[in-house]
């Protein structure tokens, strides 16, 4: 991100309604181009009279319709600087920047179930990519990846490096783990990781295709941690309706059979409202984009509910130079190319 970076798409707005002043821009492009028709006025020439007759209809048309867009241009940059526009990748300092975001695990459930095909090419694969697809838009958040299946590990403690994080997802998966689905002990290890230095908002998002049957710590136990700690947690229930391709072991292997999807969805709606979060079931990966997505506006709104005394500093500073710049060359041109109109 540089001071001269017009992409509004690298920007978050903390002023967004001065963004509608951008309609009544094509407006005041008609008006200007309307009113320029009738306009009187000399360019400064040195010639004979035909030569300047002759420059009227081309060169100075197009000059004074160089100068509406600039103007008209100008006008757009100081809207957008009045948004207070504020880019969390220009931050100079992004440890200090993430105090405005919030903190946020991604507890996934990596045990061999989550290999059932009713998603393509598996759920843990789906689930993997979405989650991926979450991190790419986020910004200021810390975030974290705890995986478990019959125990649970930390594979990258809360983090601003997103990318760093984004290698980690890719390479989990349940093989090096105990078998079952400890969801006590992958909720409560997630919990851990939310520090005492956490910031004020504090999310576990909590994805599981079974039911807890393994684990020192019941999942309701490890709820009751997080309330402590003013955690909400969105807890997803993945898997399709009725019955899936499901990995078995065998003497011979595994191999797969077509097995019925059982998720504890009472006890995950349990976790949901003891922590004030909400439950979630994705049937599909369609499905479990738009949870991530309506999760993402849950917390967004709570932000703007709790009305922080702070809010991070705006940088409309490439809005401002090029206005700046679009001014300086506006008085140059009419300096030095018009004298005053009469009108």
């Amino acid at each position: 991100m540089n001071n001269w970076d017009l992409n509004i798409f690298h920007y978050e707005f903390m002023a967004s309604t001065w963004l509608w002043g951008l309609l009544l821009i094509p407006f005041l492009v008609y008006y200007l181009l309307k009113k320029e028709r009738s306009r009187s006025g000399d360019w400064k020439f040195t010639g004979v009279s035909s030569d300047q007759m002759e420059l009227k209809n081309n060169s100075i048309s197009w000059i004074r319709t160089l100068l509406i867009i600039a103007k008209t241009s100008l006008l757009a940059c100081l809207i957008i600087a009045l948004a207070k526009p504020y880019s969390w990748e220009a931050s100079e300092n992004k440890n200090e920047a993430s105090k405005y975001g919030i903190d946020i695990i991604l507890a996934m459930d990596v045990s061999m179930s989550m290999l059932a095909k009713d998603f393509n090419p598996n759920r843990l694969t789906v689930a993997k990519e979405v989650a991926k697809e979450f991190i790419d838009g986020r910004h200021g958040d810390r975030i974290g990846l705890v995986v478990y299946a019959g125990e649970a590990y930390t594979a990258c403690p809360a983090t601003l490096d997103y990318a760093l994080l984004k290698g980690q997802v890719d390479k989990i998966d349940g093989s090096n783990l105990e078998p079952g689905t400890a969801i006590g002990t992958g909720l409560g290890t997630a919990v851990v990781q939310l520090r005492s230095d956490s910031l004020k908002s504090k999310v576990i998002i909590l994805l599981t295709d079974g039911s807890n049957n393994w684990g020192e710590i019941s999942p309701l136990e490890a709820a009751e941690l997080a309330q402590m700690k003013n955690i909400c947690v969105y807890t997803i229930g993945i898997g399709s309706n009725g019955s899936a391709p499901t990995p078995v072991l065998t003497p011979m292997g595994m191999r797969y059979e077509n097995l019925p999807v059982e998720i504890d969805e009472a006890t995950l709606i349990s976790i949901a409202e003891k922590t004030s979060g909400k439950y979630f079931r994705a049937t599909d990966k369609s499905g479990l984009r738009a949870i991530y997505n309506e999760i993402e506006l849950l917390e967004k709104r709570k932000m703007k509910d709790k009305q922080y005394n702070s809010e991070p500093p705006a940088t409309p500073e490439a809005f401002l130079h090029w206005a700046l710049l679009l001014l300086t060359c506006m008085l140059l041109l009419e300096f030095l190319l018009f004298i005053p109109s009469n009108d």
